[in-house]
């Protein structure tokens, strides 16, 4: 083989490399993507029945009910447009409390039951997570049209 045949198996040898390399990084990214929904969302029935994905809003206050075993949790979560029951076994963060911001990463179950894999709570008093800040503001400027044209028609 000459010089010139030699680069371009060279060149043709790396480009098939990076090819395969950009592959298994973004078959990796692809499965490890989980989609944020509002809770009026998952009512909507707008997300994924068979990946996990988050859901965010407010925990409803006198919603958390403790299991026997002592891990296991039930509670309710709010865009204050819409609810969605929780579940979670595991032991959850020390931040999380009722009438607090909080995004769980799990499956919605054939129950309508949200079946919590993870749970994350704010981490100060005045964070809360971009997503839930917007399903909310969203939440009550429907809910704010909603009302004035209820009004408005009466």
């Amino acid at each position: 083989m000459k010089a010139r045949q030699k680069r371009l198996v060279l060149v043709g040898l790396a480009l098939i490399g990076v090819a395969g390399a950009t592959t298994l990084a973004l078959s990796a990214l692809q499965s490890n993507i989980s989609y944020f929904f509002s809770p009026t969302q998952v009512m909507a029935n707008e997300h994924p029945s068979d990946t996990v994905f988050r859901v965010g809003g407010l925990v409803v206050p006198e919603s958390l009910a403790r299991q026997a075993d002592g891990l296991t949790v039930h509670f309710e979560v709010t865009d204050n447009a819409a609810v969605i029951p929780v579940s979670y076994t595991g032991i959850l963060p020390d931040l999380f409390r009722e009438g607090e911001g909080v995004v769980a990463k799990g499956r919605i179950g054939i129950d309508g039951v949200f079946y919590a894999e993870e749970v994350l709570a704010k981490h100060d008093e005045s964070y809360m997570p971009p997503e839930v800040t917007d399903t909310l503001q969203t939440a009550d400027t429907k809910g704010l049209i909603e009302q004035t044209s209820g009004s408005l028609q009466q």
